[in-house]
């Protein structure tokens, strides 16, 4: 049997998980390991109820709440929309960032001139946006330059990482949509990605990572952690990039 997630911590009202990156959130179609969701009705069980309290892209992994009941999953959902819950991702950057610490503030909103309608981008007319970047490690492979960030969202605008980081110049590592090439995505939803665009994106997914969670609920503190795959530590750590995805990143 494929395991499904690795668990965080659960109790009977609430469920906090790793999701794994390749894991779209809610079903699109495929057999029941294909989406999040899907994956937590099986571990909780058909009559049970599953609320995703929070959501992230496919390719990004790391923490996400499951809520039992609709009053948690309101109440969660309330501290999310309050700005009350304090987030942190690791991202891997293309280029060494100059500064120890950045803020970035451009606002955001569609992008008119994309071909893709999903994407986004930094407009005038755009919603106020902020990204607290702090570097943790810069490091140099083969490839080139690169900076693993520590980053806190003020805000939760889609895409919103993805984007200031190439507003700023260092855009994500294996960003198929904002890394400065549409094809690359396009050829990836179309399952078409060749062997060179595959060598051109470095990894199977793209470097974010949502490391942790911390909020106030019930008169008490949660905070829950999660730790990147392992393909995420190893560009980290300098071992080569393999251009041979497994087939769940496909």
């Amino acid at each position: 049997m494929e395991k499904l997630f690795e668990i965080l911590h659960e109790d009977a009202d609430l469920l906090a998980i790793n999701k794994p990156a390749g894991l779209v959130c809610h079903p699109t179609k495929g057999d029941v390991y294909s989406s999040l969701i899907s994956r937590v009705r099986l571990h909780l069980g058909d009559a049970a109820t599953a609320h995703l309290v929070n959501r992230l892209d496919r390719e990004t992994s790391g923490v996400i709440l499951v809520a039992k009941s609709p009053e948690a999953d309101a109440a969660l959902k309330k501290l999310f929309a309050l700005r009350r819950v304090e987030k942190e991702y690791l991202a891997i950057a293309h280029g060494h960032f100059g500064p120890d610490t950045a803020v970035c503030e451009a606002p955001l909103g569609k992008d008119e001139q994309a071909v893709i309608a999903i994407k986004d981008c930094v407009r005038p007319d755009g919603a106020v946006s902020k990204t607290e970047f702090t570097v943790a490690q810069r490091f140099t492979r083969p490839e080139g330059n690169f900076t693993l960030l520590r980053v806190r969202p003020h805000s939760g605008r889609k895409h919103q990482i993805r984007i200031h980081l190439q507003h700023l110049g260092h855009p994500l590592v294996g960003d198929k949509l904002y890394g400065g090439d549409e094809g690359l995505y396009l050829a990836f939803v179309l399952r078409q990605l060749s062997a060179e665009q595959r060598v051109r994106l470095l990894l199977p997914c793209q470097a974010l990572h949502a490391a942790r969670l911390a909020f106030s609920w019930r008169g008490q503190a949660w905070e829950f952690s999660a730790s990147p795959e392992t393909w995420f530590n190893d560009f980290v750590a300098g071992e080569p990039a393999s251009p041979d995805w497994a087939e769940k990143y496909v």
